[in-house]
């Protein structure tokens, strides 16, 4: 699973605040689940989504990577962040709300270890309460693989990303992110980052098994097709 602590330096300067994806999660959860009090994410990051969250919610947070944990720490103090690997982590506690975004769980490869996270979800819900994650699917993945390199710009540093196909159904992201620290010297950060994606009908099938209801949305479109890049999936416990 990927630790992004090469690329957690840079993530913010790069990815920005994800306010505007963090007030469409908290429009799910208000619709699936209003009476929330507490939320779980999984793969937390530099803690953006729990920044936007921790004036209505108790929030905690789980991430692999020290890097992006350290900054979600000094972002969000009133967090409480453990390292733990998604699929497997354990906490004293059950949640009301248990989301993972941003496509973090694609990074998980197998889609046994997904069905392992589902399970392991669900015994850390409270009753009625909610799972919400989002998934790049595979033509989203395939669309980028097809694409040429990612170059960007910010500040007076250079990200060049590029993604390739790595076998069935999962690629790798390699990010190279040159840091200037001198008028003509720079250094050179570089990580691979990889993703996997999984048919629809599959992820739903294993949903089921420990989920009342499985909603899926595509926030592009009237309703999720073979042309959707990005899902969303509600689940009730």
């Amino acid at each position: 699973m990927t630790n992004y602590d090469v690329f957690g330096k840079f993530y913010d300067a790069i990815m920005g605040d994800r306010g505007k994806a963090t007030m469409r999660l908290r429009e799910i959860i208000h619709k699936a689940n209003p009476k929330a009090q507490n939320v779980l994410e999984l793969g937390c990051g530099t803690g953006s989504v729990l920044k936007h969250s921790v004036k209505d919610y108790e929030v905690w947070g789980v991430d692999l990577s020290k890097q992006m944990l350290s900054l979600a720490n000094k972002k969000v103090p009133q967090a409480r962040l453990s390292r733990q690997d998604m699929v497997r982590f354990r906490l004293p506690k059950k949640f009301d709300v248990v989301c993972c975004v941003f496509d973090s769980i694609n990074h998980i490869l197998s889609f046994a270890d997904w069905k392992k996270l589902f399970a392991n979800v669900r015994r850390h819900l409270s009753d009625n309460g909610i799972f919400i994650f989002d998934i790049n699917t595979q033509k989203k993945l395939d669309r980028h693989i097809a694409e040429p390199p990612w170059v960007h710009q910010f500040g007076n540093n250079l990200l060049i990303m590029e993604i390739t196909a790595v076998g069935r159904r999962a690629s790798n992201w390699n990010i190279k992110v040159f840091e200037r620290t001198q008028a003509n010297h720079y250094s050179l950060h570089e990580e691979n980052i990889q993703e996997a994606s999984f048919p629809i009908h599959q992820i739903d099938s294993a949903l089921q098994v420990h989920f009342r209801r499985v909603t899926i949305i595509d926030t592009d479109r009237r309703r999720p097709s073979a042309e959707s890049e990005r899902l969303y999936f509600v689940c009730k416990k």
